[in-house]
């Protein structure tokens, strides 16, 4: 037996949050009955799982792939507007893949997409404490007070953040290159701290999620990942 909204998240169809989302929308049936309830168990060789009104089944083959995401894409597997997602730049892939967390339209950089229900929750549940490391180009050159205020954490919408690293690469006249490391991830969290301090962010790029490393990927290109990097993230 296992609960419905890890079952749906093992066969790739979201993270277990988006799956306990689903189930309480009605989105999902089980033998034909409409289940809203969280935390009902399942046989899945006894049970017809559908998520609106396709039937979902357990995916063979496990798939872990690294994405340099470029600008103006968007982390989804679907648009309604019809804006480009991250799923248009892995088209050759045959399984189902979901991206893992976010990254906005115009932020760059590392994004890991897979079919793996379990690796989502762990990089995703803010309990892992699994960082993320960034580059920013951000305007003006700030002072270490700023710097300090960033790296204590302060109050975005209306929530204390977590300490954050931040550290300046290099300056640029007038703006600054800097290192930025997050433990949470809320939305577009960087932009934002960095508009609390007074210097907002003109580029922005995921360079790091743990050990993983874009490295020299190019924009706009995926990679599998490696079997040393699976078994990292299988090992958290």
């Amino acid at each position: 037996m296992i609960r419905l909204h890890k079952y749906l998240s093992n066969c790739g169809v979201a993270s277990r949050r988006k799956c306990e989302n689903l189930i309480s929308q009605g989105r999902v049936e089980v033998n034909g009955q409409i289940i809203r309830k969280q935390g009902v168990k399942i046989n899945p060789e006894e049970s017809i799982v559908k998520v609106d009104g396709r039937i979902i089944v357990p995916s063979q083959k496990k798939v872990y792939i690294m994405l340099n995401k470029p600008r103006g894409y968007i982390t989804s597997v679907t648009d309604p507007f019809g804006r480009p997602t991250v799923i248009d730049l892995v088209k050759e892939i045959k399984e189902r893949i979901v991206p893992v967390g976010r990254l906005d339209m115009d932020t760059e950089g590392l994004l890991l997409l897979t079919n793996d229900g379990d690796i989502q929750y762990k990089l995703t549940h803010p309990r892992h404490q699994i960082y993320k490391e960034y580059i920013a180009v951000i305007k003006g050159i700030p002072t270490a007070h700023k710097i300090d205020m960033f790296r204590r954490g302060m109050v975005i919408d209306g929530r204390m953040t977590a300490p954050a690293y931040f550290s300046i690469i290099k300056r640029l006249h007038d703006r600054t290159m800097v290192r930025i490391r997050l433990w949470e991830g809320r939305n577009r969290q960087i932009r934002k701290m960095c508009k609390a301090i007074g210097h907002d962010v003109i580029q922005l790029k995921r360079t790091k999620i743990g050990k993983l490393e874009i490295n020299g990927l190019p924009l706009g290109c995926w990679r599998h990942l490696k079997n040393g990097e699976v078994k990292w993230l299988q090992k958290l």
